[in-house]
This record gives C-alpha cells, sequence and structure tokens, in this order.
C-alpha cells in the first residue's frame, strides 16, 4: 500500500493512523523482531522543552534494577545486524491539540530500563507552529546528543519551517550541513545513530510510492541495528480506517 496524501483529510483523521501505527510498531518489536533484552513502549509526548524521555532514562521506573543499568547491553541472543544500511541518502558527521495527545514509541533495555532509542511519526500539528516544531527538533537533537538513536518517520509535506524536510531541519541544526530534499519525493523516513560518529539514513518518498524497511539503532557503538518494518505496520494500522476516509486518499490525483 503506497503512501497516502494526508492532506486531503483533516488532521484528526492522521492523528487516528498515528495511533494505530505505533501500535502495531510496538507489536512488530515485541513480537520478535527486537531482541529479548529490550522491548518497546507506547509512551504519550509531554510538552516543554526537555526532551520527556531523558527524565524517563533518568528516572527508572519504581522497582527497576538499575545494578547493570551503565553496563554493556545485551542482545538476548538475537543476532543483530552490523553492515551500515542502504537507504539513498547516507550523512555522517562527528561532531496543538493532537500534538499534544500523540504518542510515540519507547525502545528500552532491560537493564536500568534506559531508553536506547525513539520511534518518532510526525503529525501535521508539530509542523503548524514554529513553537512546536522546534520543541520537535530540539527534542531529537537531545536524544542524539545523549546517545539515544531515532527513527522518524514523516507522511506529511515539507512546510515554512521545514523547507527541506525533518530530515533536513534535524541534520542541518545538528551539523549546519545543508540537505535539499527532492521536490518530487518530499516525505522522509530518517534513521540516525546516536553513536560516537552521528549518522543518518534517510529514504525521501514521493506519494504513492512504497516504504522501505529502515534501520533501528540499538547498542551505544551506534552500529548494530535491527530492520523495522515500517511499510507493514502502517498498512495494518490503514486498513481499519474508515471506508469514507479510505475513499478520499486512494481516490487518483486531479493532477
Amino acid at each position: 500500500m503506497p503512501v497516502h496524501d494526508w492532506t486531503r483529510v483533516d488532521d484528526g483523521v492522521f492523528h487516528d493512523v498515528h495511533g494505530a501505527w505505533i501500535m502495531e510498531l510496538r507489536k512488530a518489536l515485541n513480537g520478535g523482531l527486537l531482541p529479548e533484552d529490550f522491548y518497546a513502549m507506547s509512551e504519550q509526548s509531554l510538552g516543554g522543552g526537555n526532551p520527556d524521555v531523558l527524565t524517563l532514562e533518568v528516572n527508572p521506573p519504581p522497582g527497576a534494577n538499575t545494578a547493570d543499568a551503565k553496563g554493556p547491553l545485551s542482545s538476548g541472543g538475537v543476532a543483530l545486524l552490523t553492515a551500515p544500511p542502504r537507504t539513498k541518502v547516507v550523512a555522517q558527521s562527528e561532531r496543538a491539540t493532537y500534538t499534544a495527545k500523540q504518542r510515540k514509541l519507547v525502545i528500552r533495555h532491560r537493564s536500568g530500563q534506559r531508553v536506547v532509542a525513539v520511534i518518532e511519526i510526525v503529525s501535521a500539528g508539530n509542523k503548524a507552529g514554529v513553537y512546536p516544531w522546534q520543541q520537535f527538533v530540539n527534542k531529537s537533537l537531545a536524544a542524539l546528543y545523549r546517545g539515544i538513536h531515532l527513527l522518524v518517520l514523516d507522511l506529511h509535506p515539507p512546510g515554512p519551517r521545514d523547507p527541506n524536510g525533518v530530515h533536513g531541519a534535524i541534520w542541518g541544526a545538528l551539523t549546519g550541513e545543508e540537505y535539499d530534499l527532492p521536490s518530487a519525493a518530499n516525505r522522509t523516513l530518517a534513521a540516525y545513530s546516536a553513536g560516537p560518529t552521528k549518522t543518518a539514513y534517510a529514504e525521501p518518498l514521493a506519494v504513492g510510492q512504497m516504504m522501505p524497511d529502515m534501520p533501528l539503532f540499538l547498542t551505544p557503538d551506534g552500529e548494530s541495528h535491527i530492520m523495522v518494518q515500517v511499510e507493514a505496520t502502517y498498512m495494518a494500522a490503514y486498513a481499519p480506517l474508515g471506508r469514507h476516509y479510505r475513499d478520499i486518499l486512494e481516490a487518483p490525483s486531479a493532477s
């Protein structure tokens, strides 16, 4: 099922699919995609300037075993991929209401329940104003600087605050480097390794294009990862959407 043009419907429709997509990703990750020492949880994105995932990392849940919270991470016997993922763009560097209610997927390791990675699905509300967009970018940067890997899924077109898409905004703020988003493929999937060398793997997409699997990094060295089934989980989340909205989203383009 191809990427749909979500500008055809109200923000609330995507918000409905957003929540379902988070749950499908969670199901896939906890259903065997993640090594047994890792788990995914849906957690609400809270307001404020600091990334709430970092607060959760510093303050683990009651009863958490923190004895080895700073030690090496175990993969629980599941083989992690170490060869660099292949995406169209690879770059390296050394150096609103619906938005308030939206959720992200946090991947933790059972040693101290520490956060190791976050999956964010961008909503139109994230791009609706200067503050929500800057907050989103700031949270992404803070996570990367703290060694938390990111996978960002953006099915919305660029706007005045992100003329080169979500990857252009995050990578530009992180490195000062420019990224030119292809005009014919202006939706973006982007994975970020938060290892010692920050590395981005981006896939620009066009409406109507199938989504590739994307890497999700899990270890502190920023090399070992799994491949997340982006298309399959999106399909599962989209399928139960009301027929009225599916007809609108699946109608042929006028152009």
